[in-house]
């Protein structure tokens, strides 16, 4: 048995081109439209599955989360491509140790002394005394 001979020269290696590396599914199944428009999906993002439920954008009402478009297969229209239009950046995160005695913050100071306390209670209380007899 032979092997197959090559056009190509000894000399040249044939280099296969790399396969570009297929993004991530993200994909969405529907599972429940209420009547206000709310569509709860259970998301698959990469690795990771998710549960969230999708409203849809009103003029002058804040975003909460991400905005996204879903388009439905063709062959099963509850499983839904999902487009990602907007991410939100990413929240600050807390500082990993706590607060300390002396440590800077912003803002003014705390002021929480029993000497405050009994001058709030005095001003804002309910209580009406009788002062003018």
């Amino acid at each position: 048995m032979t092997s197959p001979k090559s056009s190509s020269p000894p000399s040249e290696t044939a280099v296969a081109p790399l396969a570009a590396a297929a993004p991530a599914p993200d994909v969405a199944l529907v599972h429940r439209v209420t009547p206000d428009g709310t569509v709860h999906v259970i998301r698959r993002r990469g690795d990771q599955l998710e549960a969230g439920a999708l409203q849809p954008l009103r003029e002058g009402a804040p975003i909460q989360g991400e905005v996204l478009s879903l388009r439905p297969r063709e062959n099963f229209p509850l499983l839904c491509d999902v487009d990602v239009l907007y991410t939100p950046p990413a929240a600050a995160k807390p500082a990993a140790t706590p607060i300390t005695r002396g440590a800077r913050r912003k803002g003014p100071a705390q002021v929480a002394t029993d000497e405050y306390r009994d001058n709030w209670d005095s001003i804002w209380s309910n209580k009406k005394t009788d002062t003018l007899n």
